[in-house]
């Protein structure tokens, strides 16, 4: 088989436009916290918990690989903090906090979720973490994550604005959604990506335009970008051809795909292997490949006659190489909920505990230095007197008027030892 799962339907009639082994297995990855979500808003909508309601950082949850808050054990976060740090951070720590605050424990949630995904009929789904690490027994395919994405929307419209936040801000440091469609794409509104070595980039995403809402579930792409622009092409496909409906053959509703009993494909090799060296996270930098703009597995001819009643759309590589549109972060924090001047104090606390700059780093570095012209202020504060007041350097006595000394053989001249220009180097993320 080829190593990608296509599919897109429509989100109010489950209507299948296009499907590309939508029905092999897969691993989650990531979108696996979209059934996380759904299983903790349903007990928010059902009263169990509220978005105030604090849940505490476990030993366990702090444990979890990134991407992740990586706070410490103890922490309090609310539920609504919980759920935007997770789906657009991506957080592990805030699944499993989840997780364990709904369900109790790991194993508690997981029977929930896959209870969850029985009662929708995502009879190719089941869940062993509520983050989606990788684990033999976390499977999917694109057709249960269709059927998912298609439950967000019907059964939790007052709390569906979680799955296209653009961006939240922790402190300091901004955090932008790893879906690449969101503020770029027109009308992108949803929903998550994923990425292990074993699965591959995974994004369900979705899109609105005259009225119409389409759900993509692309699976198995190379990187971050080629997984938004086979999104972006299949939403840009339906859409296109939806006025033409009637010329297509009907593919049936995405819960009447037949699915297909096999083992999930592992794409290890292909992902992490010598030449494709990656971090196991969403939190993919890779440029768009060579054909990234060319047409996908399932083009057709209706495209192309479509595409003329259609005002041109730019390529997707280009739309998603630039900027996204300017969106005013969230602000999330940990503690309860707080509102006007509180909400404020939290933010510049937390601001406040974050590791400080690397500059602070340079800075203790410098003072180690011997002094130079330009004096760096981390030296100058190590050349201060006990009682805080800097050294004054003394002035060099003036040289006497002599007679010229004879001039020394070139041989003995020298420079003096240059300063050493190593300074330490960022951790990749």
């Amino acid at each position: 088989m080829q190593a990608e799962a296509l599919l897109v339907v429509e989100a109010d009639t489950g209507k299948v436009l296009q499907a590309d082994n939508a029905t092999y297995p897969w691993y989650p990855a990531s979108v696996t916290k979209l059934m996380t979500a759904y299983v903790t808003l349903k007990a928010v909508k059902d009263g169990h918990i509220t978005l105030d309601t604090l849940f505490t950082v476990s030993p366990v949850a702090a444990s979890q690989s990134p991407s992740k808050m990586g706070f410490r054990p103890g922490t309090q976060v609310t539920v609504d903090n919980a759920l935007k740090m997770m789906l657009v951070k991506s957080a592990n720590d805030m699944a499993v906090v989840l997780a364990e605050g709904v369900g109790g424990s790991i194993d508690g949630f997981s029977a929930q979720m896959n209870e969850a995904a029985q009662r929708l009929g995502m009879t190719q789904s089941s869940y062993v973490n509520p983050n989606g690490l990788p684990a033999d027994g976390q499977i999917t395919s694109a057709r249960d994550l269709a059927i998912l994405a298609r439950a967000i929307i019907r059964d939790l419209p007052e709390y569906e604005y979680f799955v296209h936040i653009p961006s939240i801000r922790f402190g300091r440091k901004v955090t932008q959604n790893f879906n690449k469609l969101i503020g770029r794409y027109p009308g992108a509104d949803g929903f998550k990506t994923g990425f292990i070595c074993a699965s591959g980039y995974n994004l369900v995403a979705s899109a609105t335009r005259n009225g119409k809402r389409l759900i993509a579930v692309v699976l198995g792409a190379s990187s971050g970008q080629m997984r938004a622009v086979r999104a972006a092409q299949l939403l840009e496909r339906g859409f296109a051809n939806n006025q033409l409906a009637w010329l297509r053959p009907s593919l049936g509703t995405v819960d009447n795909l037949v699915p297909i009993d096999a083992s999930p494909p592992n794409l290890r090799d292909e992902m992490c292997g010598e030449k494709h060296k990656r971090p196991a996270s969403d939190e993919d930098e890779d440029t768009v490949a060579s054909n990234a703009s060319g047409p996908s597995t399932g083009e057709t001819a209706i495209t192309f006659f479509t595409a003329g009643l259609q005002p041109p759309m730019a390529k997707p590589s280009d739309l998603l190489a630039a900027e996204a549109a300017p969106s005013e972060p969230i602000p999330v924090y940990t503690g309860p909920t707080k509102t006007g001047p509180a909400l404020i104090a939290a933010v510049a606390m937390d601001t406040e505990m974050q590791t400080p700059p690397r500059r602070g780093k340079k800075s203790r570095v410098a003072a180690k230095k011997p002094n130079t012209a330009a004096e760096p202020a981390a030296a100058r504060h190590a050349n201060a007197k006990a009682d805080g007041t800097p050294k004054v350097a003394e002035k060099p006595a003036k040289p006497k008027a002599v007679a010229k000394p004879k001039p020394a053989p070139k041989s003995t001249t020298s420079e003096a030892n240059p300063v050493d220009q190593k300074t330490a180097t960022a951790p990749h993320t």
